[in-house]
């Protein structure tokens, strides 16, 4: 397997971006993916898009415009509210049908054409909402499945699988970038940068767990 290169599935967020500079750490060569399915906030791509330029890496943004398509939710309708809290039962409506198999599916073919082996993914089980395309059963069936169909050797590596937003937040302090997550990323599903609009789930989990962070470490 080459152990040169890495594909990175990247949004801009404080997870992916954090998975992006572990990469950086660990392979000569980052190429970063993002993907247009027509999201509500466009600001997402522009993130990645800046992140990437001023940082040095390689990145490509992929149509995936017909998931917008088969599979409307609150993150791609505008008439459609981000729910403030998980459902009792079900998935959130931010949950979107089949977004993670698409786009580690495609970042693979993608990886294989450039004979890339390995692809990084910034799910977590620990914090992953009620999303069941999150959970570390679903990326290793994933892997088998993808290298079968391509008859190619995949590893898809998911450093934050097993950890929460507050060993997340430990992980930036780590790799030296805990500013550029604070400042430059975007998580907030209502589309501001930063600290976020402080309301919808992705805005309590990033806060809550760098209060914890900073708690724990006596920042």
């Amino acid at each position: 397997m080459n152990q040169e290169k890495a594909v990175v599935i990247f949004s801009g967020g404080q997870d992916s971006t954090t998975c992006l500079f572990w990469a950086k750490k660990r392979f000569k060569e980052v190429i970063a993916v993002s993907f247009d399915y027509n999201q509500k906030h466009k600001l997402e791509l522009t993130c990645a898009k800046e992140i990437c330029k001023k940082y040095n890496v390689e990145h490509h943004i992929l149509d995936l415009g017909l998931l917008n398509q088969l599979a409307p939710n609150s993150l791609t309708r505008v008439d459609i509210e981000v729910d403030k809290e998980s459902p009792k039962e079900g998935v959130p409506n931010s949950f979107v049908d089949g977004r993670n198999l698409l786009f580690i599916t495609f970042a693979s073919v993608f990886a294989k054409q450039r004979g890339i082996n390995h692809v990084v993914t910034g799910v977590s089980q620990s914090d992953y909402s009620g999303y069941p395309d999150c959970r570390d059963v679903f990326i290793k069936s994933t892997n088998v499945t993808l290298n079968l169909s391509m008859d190619y050797q995949f590893e898809i590596h998911t450093p934050l699988m097993w950890i929460n937003k507050e060993e997340t937040w430990k992980m930036a302090y780590d790799l030296g970038v805990l500013d550029i997550i604070k400042e430059e990323t975007l998580t907030c599903y209502n589309g501001i940068r930063g600290n976020g609009c402080g309301e919808c789930p992705a805005c309590h989990l990033r806060k809550k767990g760098y209060i914890d962070f900073k708690k724990s470490n006596e920042l």
